[in-house]
């Protein structure tokens, strides 16, 4: 870069000031950035939750991906019998692209990626959210000591449910699992 007129590069102190003026544009842009008709939000929410269960990888997966099994979770969670909370039974697929429907519909959605014993990876959505909206929930099934962390990870659900969701991963899901892999061991 040469400074008009001059044949020279700028001196160190319009440098300076010339990096100055571009970081603070920089500091200043907005937290969306928009090009020819996107955004790229940075407010996004998500969901990471761990538990650990002292069962193995494949009695946990199988509670998670069994409809019987998962009907019984459901029981617990809810304290009544599983129609009081929609019409539609539980059912699960254990396919990639099968679909699968709990809590009486009151969730629904698909498998995306299935390791058995390992990892689910779910499209997954509220019944009264926009049509075709959907989430991802990915269940890691990690093998510790004689029992089995979850690592959990829940994305791309509607801006304001974070917390809502996050607190009926641990009474719908994470305490009601833990409660049935403890009843069933006996």
């Amino acid at each position: 870069m040469t400074i008009a007129g001059t044949g020279k590069g700028p001196t160190r102190r319009q440098a300076i000031a010339g990096a100055i003026i571009m970081s603070a544009g920089v500091a200043m842009r907005p937290a969306r950035i928009r090009a020819e008709g996107e955004e790229i939000s940075h407010t996004a929410e998500s969901i990471h939750q761990e538990t650990q269960y002292s069962a193995s990888r494949e009695r946990v997966f199988d509670a998670l991906m069994s409809t019987k099994q998962f009907d019984r979770i459901i029981h617990i969670a809810s304290g009544r019998d599983i129609t009081s909370l929609g019409t539609e039974p539980t059912a699960i697929s254990r396919d990639v692209g099968g679909a699968f429907t709990i809590f009486g519909g009151h969730i629904l959605g698909r498998n995306i990626e299935l390791v058995v014993n390992q990892r689910i990876v779910q499209a997954w959505r509220v019944a009264d959210w926009a049509p075709g909206l959907y989430s991802i929930a990915r269940f890691e099934l990690v093998e510790q000591g004689g029992g089995t962390r979850i690592i959990f990870d829940h994305t791309g659900f509607p801006q304001g449910l974070g917390q809502h969701l996050a607190d009926g991963w641990r009474s719908h899901y994470w305490q009601p699992l833990e409660k049935f892999l403890a009843e069933s061991s006996h």
